[in-house]
C-alpha cells in the first residue's frame, strides 16, 4: 500500500488523536474501578504476555511468513542466559553478539 505525503500524515493526525482520546477516556474511569482486586491482579499479570508476544514477534515474523534467521539464535542465547540468571546487560551484549555472529556466517 503506497501513501502519498499527505495520505501518511493523515493516518499519522489520525493515529495520534485516536491515541490522545484513549488516555482521555482513562482518565475518565473512576477511580473506584481502578481499585478492585481482580482489576490489580490483571494490572500486574498482563505486561508479561504482551512482552512475550511482541518478543516473539520481532524474532520471528517477516513478510507474512515465519522466519528463523539470525535473530532466532540470539533469542535462543538470550532465553538461556536468563535461565542462568545472568545480567541484563551480559544477556543483551550476548544476543546481540550471537545474532552478530550468525548473520556474519
Amino acid at each position: 500500500m503506497d501513501l502519498s505525503p499527505s495520505g501518511a500524515w493523515l493516518v499519522i493526525v489520525v493515529a495520534s488523536l485516536g491515541c490522545y482520546a484513549l488516555k482521555l477516556a482513562g482518565w475518565a474511569v473512576p477511580a473506584r474501578w481502578l481499585e478492585g482486586e481482580r482489576l490489580q491482579r490483571a494490572a500486574v499479570l498482563l505486561p508479561i504476555p504482551l512482552l512475550a508476544a511482541l518478543v516473539v514477534v520481532q524474532a520471528f515474523a517477516g513478510d507474512r511468513a515465519l522466519v528463523l534467521d539470525a535473530r532466532a539464535g540470539g533469542l535462543a542465547v538470550a532465553v538461556v542466559l536468563v535461565l542462568l540468571r545472568a545480567p541484563f546487560l551480559v544477556v543483551v551484549l550476548a544476543a546481540a553478539a550471537a545474532a552478530a555472529v550468525l548473520r556474519a556466517v
